[in-house]
């Protein structure tokens, strides 16, 4: 059984668990840390990852680290902690925060900005995503300073470019017309 499946699996189990407490937002929010927290810790990483460091030594690490977290996260901790699974944390996590987007009807946009998004700049983005979807989005934001400026917005399969670049190339034509 693959890495993903296992952990698509572990995530519904979760999911429905949370749902039924109703407390599915309180632990996709869990789950939304720890894929930020792994993903930008290598060390945090490796040691889940780890062969020779015990379930129990892993167990206790979480728990302090994500200390404060739902009672579902803490049983998704215990079960990845029997079958000795901890290496597939993020991913499930993952897995957990698409299965709840998906759930409420949330489609995902990302935002390439030349340089980390700001808030001013977020809301002319939301502004825009209002009148592409009609749905709820999740903005995920890409930096590429290649874009120069603006921003270019891709939801589904629908994309907007506001980006200098874009801006520059259109010049460019018009003037080599």
């Amino acid at each position: 059984m693959g890495m993903s499946r296992a952990a698509i699996r572990y995530a519904k189990a979760i999911l429905d668990t949370a749902v039924a407490s109703g407390n599915a937002t309180g632990v996709n929010n869990d789950m939304l840390l720890i894929v930020s927290t792994v993903n930008e810790n290598a060390e945090l990483s490796e040691f889940l990852a780890s062969p020779i460091i015990t379930s129990e030594v892993k167990m206790n690490a979480l728990k302090e680290v994500f200390s404060g977290v739902q009672s579902e996260t803490i049983s998704l901790f215990r079960l990845l902690q029997e079958n000795k699974r901890f290496e597939i944390l993020a991913t499930i996590a993952a897995q957990f925060n698409a299965l709840f987007d998906e759930m409420n009807g949330v489609e995902k946009a990302t935002v390439t900005t030349a340089f980390p998004i700001t808030a001013d700049l977020e809301a002319k983005v939301l502004a825009k995503v209002a009148t592409i979807s009609n749905k709820k989005v999740s903005i995920e934001n890409i930096v590429d300073p290649s874009i120069i400026g603006g921003f270019v917005l891709r939801i589904g399969d629908k994309q907007y470019n506001a980006s200098v670049a874009n801006r520059l190339q259109e010049l460019r034509r018009e003037f080599s017309n």
